[in-house]
């Protein structure tokens, strides 16, 4: 799902801005789906063009602002809680609504009327230049090419309906075939593979509590299990073991440029909610598993990777953490945001940490903020405060 990378100006300073990997994110216990109020539509108005848009959710709408500037170009109604993801090309973001998965013309600043319909729209996932919708109420599976959104028109693409609905994910490879989980409303318990024609040719169900999925360099998978990870690669599953009975790895990140993959690292089943401090890094050639200790807690929206495949990690005590995912060290600190504590429900605003390029960019709910930091010098870049606290993060990323 990742892009490649190419450098672009900001306010003046030659910039290069970093992919957003998959981020696969729900949140609290990971599992809960978004409860959200039917869309409407915001007033007709002209656009006002923008370079390289970022869309933000708040509280009653959407906020689609200018990548260099960061100043709102665009305030979109739309009641309820809401989540966003990249679309995979230049100009459209996937708004998820309690009606299904919306289009929005993040360039033109409206949805184009497209639509994928269906009770609590789950995992948006990119990859090898295909999208990929998960809606969790039906466990229905849409796949398309986000280019074919141009037009405004519905992209003709691959369906496949789940057994049974479940709180899932999937994701196609480059040769056709297409993995997604395995599970029911009440137990999930991993995942298979179809090939181009949706003829199953894999399985595996050794990974309790499914959740979440990245790719890493080699084209090799991996969704989160209650007790290690999965990895599909070269045709096979393989069993990552946490080092603990418990040990649930629920959202990773991936990168193209790094065979090893970010995860979360929870131990306690009977939180009401682990702020856990430790990261696990997922060496997908040895199917290897190493645990970071940060020192600080972190929450489901913290994940990213950097444009040479660093792991980056949003700490809450402020500090954005660059890490090298082969040797565990953490490379860079730098401050961005004040200290913070990740809220008990999981669709409460909190810091987020959006990446594209060379660039991080990283809203402050608290103090209605968003920053924009480079990676690789720290500096910070752009800083701007909002009208409303925003709580989601995304924008387009094809290009970058």
């Amino acid at each position: 799902m990742n892009k490649p990378t190419r450098t672009r100006a900001l306010t003046g300073t030659a910039l290069a801005l970093a992919v957003a990997t998959v981020l696969t994110a729900c949140g609290g216990g990971d599992d809960s789906p978004a409860d959200t109020a039917a869309p409407e539509k915001s007033p007709a108005a002209k656009a006002v063009p923008v370079k390289d848009p970022l869309v933000a959710t708040f509280d009653g709408g959407l906020y689609v602002l200018d990548g260099e500037s960061l100043k709102v170009a665009k305030t979109i109604e739309l009641p309820g809680f809401n989540r966003v993801n990249p679309a995979g090309d230049a100009s459209h973001v996937i708004v998820s609504t309690d009606a299904g998965f919306r289009v929005l013309n993040a360039d033109e600043q409206s949805f184009t009327g497209v639509e994928y319909p269906g009770a609590k729209p789950g995992h948006v996932v990119r990859h090898a230049g295909k999208t990929v919708l998960f809606t969790d109420g039906t466990g229905e599976v849409n796949v398309f090419d986000p280019d074919d959104l141009a037009g405004g028109k519905k992209p003709q693409g691959r369906t496949y309906a789940s057994a049974e609905a479940h709180h899932g994910v999937a994701i196609e490879l480059s040769n056709g075939e297409l993995l997604s989980t395995l599970g029911t409303e009440e137990k999930r318990t991993g995942a298979l593979v179809l090939d181009k024609d949706n003829k199953e040719i894999e399985r595996a169900e050794n990974c309790p509590g499914v959740h979440g999925e990245a790719a890493a360099k080699g084209e090799a998978v991996a969704v989160g299990c209650e007790d290690g990870v999965l990895i599909y690669k070269d045709g096979e599953f393989t069993k990552v073991e946490a080092p603990d009975d418990y040990g649930r790895i629920g959202n990773q990140a991936g990168s193209e440029e790094s065979p090893v993959l970010l995860g979360d690292y929870k131990t306690d089943p009977e939180a009401e909610l682990e702020r856990p401090t430790r990261i696990s890094l997922i060496d997908t050639r040895t199917a290897k598993l190493r645990l970071v200790d940060l020192g600080t807690s972190y929450s489901f929206r913290s994940l990213g990777r950097g444009p040479h495949g660093e792991a980056l990690v949003l700490g809450t005590n402020g500090v954005l953490h660059v890490i090298d995912p082969g040797t565990g060290k953490i490379e860079k600190k730098i401050s961005v945001v004040g200290e913070w504590q990740e809220p008990l429900d999981w669709q409460q605003p909190r810091p987020t940490l959006f990446v594209r390029d060379h660039t991080a960019y990283v809203s402050e709910p608290g103090k209605r903020a968003l920053h924009a930091v480079d990676i690789e010098s720290g500096e910070k870049l752009k800083s701007v405060t909002l009208p409303k606290s925003s709580n989601e993060l995304s924008g387009v990323t094809a290009g970058h």
